[in-house]
C-alpha cells in the first residue's frame, strides 16, 4: 500500500515554496564538501555571500569593506543567551545596522545599512533548503527546511510523518525545542518556526509554548482556505508570499519583557490582514479629501486586541510619516494596563509612550509637530469648569485617535440639560468634545465586543467595521476557548412587598460610585440583600466546595466578582472561617486575596485590604503564575477588563452586569491554556436573562458558544459514558469499588485485557471516548451527575492510561497525547492510586530489560490469565526491540519486523488462538535474544555484525565464502565505509556512487559471487545509510 512519508511532505514545501519564487537548494549539495559549496563549516549557519551580496544589493554606496563590517556585526553572537541574541537581530531587521566607517579625511561616521529592501521584495534573495545540517559542539542536527532571506536563516520548518500514528505536530514542535538547545546559532536570525505532520500545520515564534502555535487559516487574506487544502499549503502561501514574509519580519514581530521573562510574539493572520487593512483606511481617512472615519475592529475579547492595537501603531508611524497617536480608554484602571502593553513592545514602536496627567499635561502632549503616542482617559476631554465649550487642543491632520472598547455609551454628540444648587446647564456627549478638541484627527475604534445596532454613535466617529473576528472564528482557530454557564443562584431574602425586579435592568448598569443618588439608593438596596450575612455565608460555603472541585477535575485559578468592597471583605472572611489555611497577611502567601482600591477613610478592619498599584501589580504577577499558591481572588470592579490570565478557568459572579460590561468580564476564562476545555461562569445573582440580551449583538454562531448551559456537558458526559459501557457491557469491572488496592488494581488489568480483546479498532475507539468523556466531566464536574460518576469515569481514565503505556514508544520522551496532567486529577484517589501507570507491577511481575527478555520474564507473561494482555505486552516489548535493532542493523530489523507483523496479523485477524500467538512472539523473544548473544560471541563489533548479515543474507554467499571469509569482509567494509564516510555522504549521489564502487570493489576481492553482488552492495549501502542516520538526526 502507498504511504505519504516525511520526505514527500517536505519536497510538496518544497514545491509550494518554488511556486513563489524561492530558488530551491538540497543541503548536502551547499555543505563545504557538497558539489556547489555555500558554507565553509557545517557550524556556519549564514550563507556569507548571498549576504554580502544581497547588502551591496540593497545599500549601493557602502564600500567593500563596509559591507564586509556590516557582514561581521551581523553574524557575531550577541549574547550567549538565544532570546537576546535574537532581539538585537530583531531590531537589526526594523531599524538597520549602524556600521563604524572611516571617511576620507579620518573621520569617524555611522552609515546605516538595511538587511532586506522591504519597498522592492524581489530585489531581495528568497532561499529554501532541505535537510541543512548543522554541527555545533557535539551535536549534529538536519532540520527538514530552513528559509533563507539574503542568505540568513529567517524560519526553520520541522515536518513529520503524516501516515504515522504515533507521531504527529506535537512531536515536531518538542523537536524545535531540541534543535534550539542543541544547536542554538541557527535560531539567532529567526523570525519563526513553522511545524506539520501533513495534516495540521502551525507557525510560532521563538519563544512561544505549543498551545500558542496557531494555524494560517488564508492564503490570499480574502477568504477562508476550504478545508480541502492541505492546511501546510494554506500557511505557505499565507505567510511566504515574499511580500508578507518582509511585512511580519519587519511589522508583525515584538518582544515583550515584562519582569525577568522575555517573549517574542508573532501576530497571527487576523491580526495582520485586520492591522494592514486599518492602516490603508487610515491613509484614506486622515488624506485631504478624508472624512476622519477610519472605522471599528471588532476582535473578539482574548484574540489579542492589545496586540493588535500595538502592531497598528507600530505600522501606522511608518506608514504616516510619525503621526501623533492617542490612546484613548474610560477608566484609569484600563488606561494603565493598555500603557503598560504598548511600554514593554517600545521597540516595534521606536519609542516610549506617554501618559497624559492631566488636560493641560494632554495639551503640552500635543503641542508637537508629530510624533509621540500619548494615552489619556476620555474623562479629559471635558470642559473647564462652569463651560460647555471644549477648546481646540490641536488643529494638526496627523493625529491619529485610537479608541479601546469603542463603543461606550459615553461616545455620545446629544445634548442634556443639568442643574445644580446653582445654576441650570447643558452638557454633551464626550464624542463631540473630543471632536471639537481635535477637529482635524481621524478616529479609529477596536472593540472586544459588537457596537450595538442601535448604537449610531459609535459609527458617526469612528465609521464602520474594517474587520471582524468573532468568538466563533477565535474557538475554531484555537485562539481562545468556549465559555460555559452554570447558575448557582442563591434567592435574595427580599422583605415582604419589595419588587426589584422592575428596577434590575437600571441599576445595572451603574456602579456603587454612581453619582445619581436615586440609583445610588437602589444599588445600596440591592447591595444590602445580597451581601446579608446568612446569604454570604452560604455563598462562601458554595464557592468553597464548587472551586475545590473544580480543581479535582482540572488545574485553573478563579475570580469571585461582588457587588461592593463590603460585601468582598465579608465573604473573604467567611471563605477563611472554612478554609484558614487559605489565609495569608503577606502579600506574597495566601490561596485567596481581594483586589480592591480605597483610601485612608475606609474603615479600620478594611485597610489590610487596600492595596496600591505596585500591590494591585504584585498580586497580578502572581496571579499569572500558574505555579503560584495563589487560586482566587475576589473582586469588584478591579481586572474585569483587559486582564490576561490563561489559566482562569472559573468566575464567580455575585453582582448583577450586563452589555458589554457583562461580555468583558466573561471573557476573563476564555483563554487558551494547555488542555483546558472550556471556561466557565458561575451564576450566583440572576444575570442569564442579561447574558442573553448581550449575545443578541452577536452572530448566531457566537451565540451557540457562549453562555452554553452546563447542562450540555452534562448531556455530552452522560453521552459518553453510555458509549463506555455499551463497549463494556460483557464485562464486570465492578471490583474496582472495592476497598482493597490490590483488588482494584486487578479490575484495571482485567478491563484493559478485556478492551485489547476487542481489536484495534475498538480499542483506540475506547480510549478516544474516555478522553472526550474527561473533557465534558471537567466542564460540569460540580454537577450532580458529574459527582456521581466521578469515581467511575476515573477508573476509565486509569484504564486509557494502562493502555496508553502499552503503546511502542521510543523510551523517550512522551508525547502531549500521553501527557494528560489535566485529565489526570480525574482519577479518583479512592479508585486507584499512581501506580496505575505501572502495568507490570499491576500484574505482578518485574519491568523487563528490553535488550534482554530473560526466559523467566518470558514464561511469567506466558502464564498470565489475560491473555489479551498478555499479546499486547508482547508486541509492545518486541517492537521496542525491533525498534533497537533498526537502528543498527538493517537486515535482522527487517527479519524481526516481518516476523512479528506476521503474528500480531493473525492475533488481530483471529486466524489462530490467543495462546498460540503467545507462543509465537515468546518465539520470536528468543530468537531474538538468541541473535545478540550470537553478535557477541562472533568476535566482531557491532557495526561489523551488520554488515556481516548484510553479506549473509543470501544462504548461496555463506556456502560459497563460508563465515570467516565473510566476516573478514564485514571488517574491512566496515574499515573502509567509515573511511569514506564524509557529513551528509548519504545524501549526495557523487558520494554515494563512491561508496558502492569501493563496496564493489571488496565484494569482488574477496570472490563474492558476481550473481549476488548487485543485491549485496544496495544492501550494505543502505546498511552504511543507517549508520549515517544514527550520527545526525
Amino acid at each position: 500500500m502507498y504511504q505519504f512519508h516525511e520526505d514527500e511532505l517536505e519536497q510538496a514545501s518544497l514545491e509550494w515554496l518554488e511556486s513563489l519564487g524561492y530558488e530551491i537548494k538540497n543541503g548536502p549539495e551547499i555543505a563545504a564538501d557538497g558539489d556547489y559549496p555555500e558554507r565553509d563549516h557545517y557550524a556556519d549557519v549564514v550563507l556569507n555571500e548571498r549576504l554580502g551580496s544581497a547588502l551591496q544589493r540593497i545599500n549601493p554606496k557602502a564600500t567593500v569593506t563596509t559591507i564586509q563590517r556590516a557582514v561581521q556585526q551581523v553574524t557575531m553572537v550577541q549574547s550567549p543567551n538565544l532570546i537576546v541574541s535574537n532581539q538585537v537581530f530583531q531590531k537589526y531587521v526594523t531599524d538597520g545596522i549602524d556600521v563604524e566607517v572611516r571617511t576620507e579625511d579620518g573621520r569617524n561616521t555611522v552609515e546605516k545599512l538595511w538587511l532586506f529592501d522591504f519597498e522592492n521584495p524581489s530585489s531581495n534573495d528568497f532561499l529554501a533548503v532541505n535537510q541543512f545540517t548543522v554541527i555545533e559542539g557535539n551535536s549534529n542536527k538536519r532540520p527538514d527546511v530552513v528559509v533563507f532571506v539574503n542568505g540568513l536563516p529567517v524560519v526553520v520548518i520541522e515536518l513529520k510523518d503524516s501516515t504515522n500514528e504515533a507521531v504527529g505536530i506535537s512531536e515536531a514542535y518538542h523537536q524545535l525545542q531540541t534543535y534550539k538547545q542543541t544547536i542554538p546559532s541557527l535560531f539567532q536570525f529567526n523570525a519563526f518556526l513553522v511545524t506539520s505532520d501533513g495534516v495540521n500545520a502551525r507557525a510560532g515564534s521563538l519563544t512561544a509554548d505549543e498551545e500558542r502555535f496557531m494555524m494560517w487559516r488564508t492564503a490570499d487574506g480574502e477568504t477562508m482556505a476550504p478545508s480541502s487544502m492541505p492546511q501546510l499549503e494554506v500557511l505557505i502561501q499565507g505567510m511566504f508570499q515574499p511580500a508578507v514574509l518582509l511585512d511580519l519580519m519587519r511589522h508583525f514581530i515584538v518582544f515583550q519583557t515584562d519582569g525577568e521573562k522575555t517573549v517574542k510574539i508573532l501576530a497571527a493572520y487576523h491580526q495582520y490582514y485586520a492591522v494592514n487593512k486599518a492602516v490603508e483606511e487610515a491613509k484614506r481617512a486622515a488624506s485631504e479629501s478624508g472624512d476622519r472615519k477610519i472605522g471599528v475592529i471588532w476582535h473578539t475579547q482574548g484574540s489579542g486586541k492589545s496586540l493588535s492595537m500595538v502592531f497598528y501603531t507600530g505600522k501606522l508611524v511608518l506608514a504616516m510619516n510619525n503621526p501623533t497617536i492617542v490612546v484613548l480608554t474610560d477608566r484609569n484602571d484600563l488606561d494603565d494596563q493598555l500603557f503598560n502593553t504598548f511600554s514593554i513592545s517600545s521597540d516595534l514602536l521606536r519609542q516610549s509612550p506617554k501618559q497624559a496627567e492631566s488636560r493641560s499635561d494632554l495639551k503640552k502632549l500635543l503641542s508637537v509637530e508629530s510624533g509621540g503616542i500619548i494615552f489619556t482617559t476620555m474623562q479629559k476631554f471635558s470642559p473647564e469648569d462652569g463651560s460647555n465649550e471644549m477648546g481646540a487642543l490641536t488643529t494638526r491632520r496627523n493625529v491619529i485617535v485610537m479608541a479601546d472598547e469603542a463603543h461606550r455609551t459615553q461616545y455620545g454628540f446629544s445634548a442634556q440639560v443639568q442643574q445644580d444648587e446653582k445654576d441650570v446647564f447643558t452638557k454633551y456627549g464626550y464624542a463631540k468634545y473630543m471632536r471639537d478638541a481635535l477637529p482635524n484627527a481621524s478616529f479609529v475604534g477596536f472593540t472586544g465586543t459588537p457596537v450595538e445596532s442601535a448604537d449610531k454613535n459609535t459609527p458617526a466617529v469612528f465609521g464602520h467595521y474594517i474587520d471582524i473576528y468573532d468568538m466563533t472564528q477565535a474557538v475554531e482557530d484555537g485562539a481562545t476557548v468556549k465559555i460555559f454557564y452554570e447558575s448557582r443562584i442563591i434567592p435574595l431574602n427580599l422583605p415582604e412587598g419589595l419588587d426589584l425586579d422592575g428596577e434590575y435592568d437600571e441599576i445595572t448598569e451603574y456602579q456603587e460610585q454612581s453619582d445619581r443618588e436615586r440609583l445610588k439608593s437602589k444599588w445600596s438596596r440591592l447591595e444590602a440583600l445580597a451581601g446579608a450575612e446568612q446569604r454570604i455565608r452560604r455563598l462562601a460555603q458554595d464557592v468553597v466546595t464548587h472551586f475545590e472541585s473544580r480543581q479535582e477535575a482540572m488545574f485553573g485559578k478563579g475570580m469571585l466578582v461582588v457587588m461592593s468592597r463590603r460585601i468582598a471583605i465579608d465573604l473573604y472572611q467567611a471563605i477563611i472561617a472554612l478554609r484558614p489555611e487559605w489565609h495569608s497577611n503577606e502579600d506574597s502567601k495566601g490561596v485567596i486575596k481581594i483586589v480592591m482600591t480605597g483610601t485612608s477613610s475606609d474603615p479600620e478592619h478594611w485597610q489590610p485590604f487596600i492595596g496600591n498599584k505596585k500591590r494591585r501589580d504584585y498580586l497580578a504577577r502572581r496571579m499569572k503564575d500558574n505555579a503560584d499558591e495563589l487560586k482566587l481572588v475576589i473582586v469588584r470592579d478591579m481586572w474585569l477588563t483587559g486582564f490576561d490570565v490563561p489559566s482562569m478557568s472559573t468566575m464567580y459572579i455575585d453582582k448583577p452586569m450586563r452589555g458589554h460590561n457583562l461580555m468583558q468580564a466573561i471573557a476573563r476564562v476564555n483563554r487558551v491554556f494547555r488542555d483546558k476545555p472550556g471556561g466557565l461562569i458561575v451564576d450566583y445573582i440572576g444575570i442569564a436573562d442579561s447574558l442573553k440580551e448581550a449575545l443578541k449583538q452577536y452572530t448566531d454562531s457566537d451565540r451557540e458558544n457562549t453562555g452554553i448551559d452546563t447542562t450540555v456537558a452534562v448531556d455530552l458526559m452522560l453521552e459518553k459514558f453510555e458509549v463506555i459501557q455499551d463497549m463494556l457491557y460483557q464485562h464486570n469491572y465492578d471490583s474496582f469499588h472495592s476497598d482493597k488496592p490490590s483488588v482494584r488494581m486487578k479490575a484495571i488489568t482485567e478491563t484493559m485485557d478485556f478492551v485489547i480483546g476487542l481489536g484495534e479498532e475498538k480499542k483506540k475507539r475506547f480510549m478516544q471516548v474516555v478522553t472526550e468523556l474527561a473533557k465534558a466531566f471537567a466542564l460540569c464536574a460540580t454537577e450532580p451527575e458529574a459527582q456521581e460518576l466521578n469515581a467511575e469515569i476515573g477508573f476509565f481514565k486509569a484504564v486509557k492510561a494502562g493502555l496508553i503505556k502499552l503503546i511502542p514508544t521510543d523510551g523517550e520522551k512522551k508525547t502531549s497525547s500521553q501527557i494528560d496532567a489535566q485529565l489526570n486529577q480525574l482519577i479518583s484517589k479512592s479508585v486507584i492510586s499512581e501506580e496505575v501507570v505501572d502495568i507490570y507491577d499491576s500484574l505482578g511481575i518485574e519491568n523487563p530489560d528490553i535488550s534482554i527478555l530473560s526466559d523467566q520474564f518470558l514464561d511469567e507473561v506466558k502464564a498470565l490469565p489475560q491473555k489479551n494482555l498478555a499479546v499486547e505486552l508482547l508486541n509492545r516489548l518486541l517492537q521496542g526491540k525491533v525498534k533497537n535493532v533498526q537502528k543498527t542493523n538493517l537486515v535482522k530489523a527487517k527479519k524481526f519486523t516481518d516476523m512479528l507483523n506476521a503474528a500480531i496479523n493473525k492475533y488481530n485477524k483471529r486466524a489462530i488462538e490467543t495462546s498460540k500467538v503467545i507462543e509465537e512472539l515468546i518465539e520470536l523473544a528468543k530468537e531474538m535474544n538468541d541473535s545478540y548473544k550470537a553478535g557477541e560471541n562472533s568476535g566482531l563489533i557491532k557495526e561489523e555484525v551488520a554488515f556481516y548479515d548484510a553479506l549473509a543474507s543470501h544462504d548461496t554467499a555463506e556456502q560459497v565464502l563460508g563465515d570467516d571469509i565473510l566476516k573478514v569482509i564485514a571488517h574491512e567494509l566496515t574499515k573502509a565505509i567509515k573511511e569514506n564516510m564524509s557529513i551528509d555522504w548519504n545524501l549526495r549521489e557523487s558520494a554515494r556512487a563512491k561508496m558502492r564502487i569501493t563496496v564493489r570493489r571488496l565484494l569482488k576481492k574477496y570472490g563474492y559471487p558476481p550473481d549476488l553482488q548487485k543485491f549485496a552492495v544496495e544492501t550494505v549501502v543502505k546498511q552504511a545509510e543507517l549508520m549515517a542516520g544514527n550520527v545526525s538526526s
